[in-house]
């Protein structure tokens, strides 16, 4: 059995690892006992009642945290001309077209999201085997290929994260840093639940919510009552 760290026992001391806490309750555990010496990021796991084999049963969208990530975010925008202008106007750290193309095929990739306008995609399309595997490659139904390429970096630069539930029915995502408020954190995690629940998918039958749990980078899982995220 794995030694377990002073760090980690002091963090999991007073919790009850079977019980399920409110969500301000289960925030103010969290923010307590942070345990590293960083500023570690809050995470959110939500178990879904769906199979995401099935097509129909896939949830995928995007959601602009109303308090931000806490985090800072590069973006590179695929765009030309006028598009390109607009995306440096709107805080894009990095624009480009060809160029842009063959620094990425090289290795070169400094920046967190990607975005593109509708007629870059063809170019685009061949750093699939690239930026796929590492959750970048732009989508439209997460917003990132879109015309409107100022939003789009507004919204990454603000704050947007985007979700897909994985092969056993969960959706991870991090919705703020432990020095945020509690109100802050209580803010996110429900509109993220909001983007979630519209987002759901025809295929998925009988209870679609079914768990959901806390925990900071460094701490250990609090499970949270569904009841107290879903109230205003």
């Amino acid at each position: 059995m794995a030694k377990v760290g002073k760090r980690i026992k002091a963090a999991r001391e007073g919790i009850d690892r079977d019980a399920t806490y409110a969500l301000d309750e289960a925030l103010g555990l969290i923010k307590e006992r942070g345990t590293a010496k960083f500023d570690e990021t809050v995470e959110v796991a939500i178990n879904l009642g769906v199979d995401p084999r099935h097509a129909d049963q896939m949830v995928r969208g995007v959601c602009v945290l109303p308090h931000g990530t806490g985090k800072s975010v590069r973006v590179a925008v695929f765009a030309r001309d006028a598009k390109a202008d607009e995306a440096k106007a709107a805080g894009a750290d990095i624009v480009g077209a060809e160029e842009l193309v063959q620094e990425v095929q090289g290795g070169k990739i400094d920046f967190d999201t990607v975005i593109a306008t509708p007629d870059m995609m063809p170019l685009v399309g061949r750093l699939g085997k690239v930026l796929g595997p590492r959750g970048m490659m732009p989508n439209p139904k997460v917003g990132t290929v879109t015309p409107d390429v100022a939003k789009a970096v507004s919204d990454a630069k603000g704050g947007a994260v985007q979700f897909r539930v994985e092969k056993a029915g969960i959706v991870h995502a991090g919705v703020g840093k432990v020095s945020f408020t509690k109100d802050a954190l209580s803010d996110n995690i429900k509109a993220l639940l909001d983007a979630i629940q519209k987002a759901k998918p025809t295929g998925s039958k009988g209870s679609y919510l079914k768990r959901i749990a806390l925990s900071s980078t460094m701490g250990p899982g609090i499970k949270v009552e569904l009841a107290s995220v879903a109230a205003e």
